[in-house]
C-alpha cells in the first residue's frame, strides 16, 4: 500500500538545487529507466546525463538555437541559463529504429516510460523533478547538436536535484471526466 500511496502523490518539483543525485544514484536511475516497456527489444532510448560543465554545453546549444531562431538578448540568456535550473539535467531521446511490429510512436512512448521511471525513482531518492520539453526539443539546430537522426525525438529533459521549496501535491483530478467504463 505504500507504493501506492506514493504514486498517487506524484508531483513535479521546479525549484531544484545542490546537492542532485550522486555517480551511485545516477547508475541506480539509468538501470531503473532500462526497464521500461521495450517491444521486441529494441533498446529505443538514449540518455545524455548532464552535470556542471555538461550544463554550460547544453546551455549554449539551447542558447544558439535561441539566436539563430531571432531570439532577442534576453531570450537567449534565458535559454544558456536553462539546464542551470538543476545540478543534474538528463536528455532522455528516443532512438527510433524501422521495425515491422513497433511503430515509431511505441519506441517514443518506451523512452517516455523510461523518463518517468527515472524521475519516479529520484523522488523515491527523496530528490525532486520535473520533466520539461518546450519548442526547444524539436528545434532543427538543438537536434543536430544532440546528432539526432530524423525519426529520433527528444522526450523531454529531466532536471533533477534537491527540492528548495516543500511539494504540495496536485488536488486529485476528477476520474469522470476522464475514463468511461464499459462493462
Amino acid at each position: 500500500m505504500q507504493d501506492l500511496e506514493f504514486l498517487s502523490q506524484r508531483y513535479s518539483c521546479s525549484k531544484l538545487t545542490e546537492p542532485g543525485p550522486g555517480p551511485a544514484q545516477i547508475k541506480q536511475l539509468l538501470d531503473i529507466a532500462l526497464r521500461a516497456p521495450d517491444h521486441a527489444g529494441l533498446k529505443p532510448w538514449r540518455f545524455i546525463v548532464m552535470t556542471g560543465q555538461g550544463r554550460v554545453r547544453l546551455g549554449d546549444i539551447l542558447a544558439k538555437a535561441v539566436k539563430i531562431n531571432g531570439g532577442d538578448d534576453a531570450k537567449v540568456i534565458k535559454a544558456q541559463n536553462m539546464p542551470m535550473r538543476a545540478p543534474l539535467v538528463i536528455t532522455v531521446i528516443a532512438k527510433y529504429t524501422e521495425h515491422d511490429k513497433v511503430p515509431w510512436i511505441e519506441q517514443v512512448q518506451s523512452a517516455g516510460c523510461a523518463l518517468f521511471s527515472m524521475q519516479q525513482a529520484a523522488l523515491a531518492m527523496g530528490f525532486g523533478g520535473i520533466w520539461r520539453t518546450g519548442e526547444l526539443a524539436r528545434d532543427d539546430t538543438v537536434r543536430e547538436a544532440l546528432s539526432l537522426d530524423v525519426e529520433d525525438e527528444i522526450v523531454g529533459y529531466l532536471y533533477l536535484g534537491t527540492q528548495t521549496t516543500a511539494h504540495s501535491c496536485r488536488k486529485p483530478i476528477p476520474q469522470q471526466e476522464y475514463a468511461e467504463f464499459w462493462d
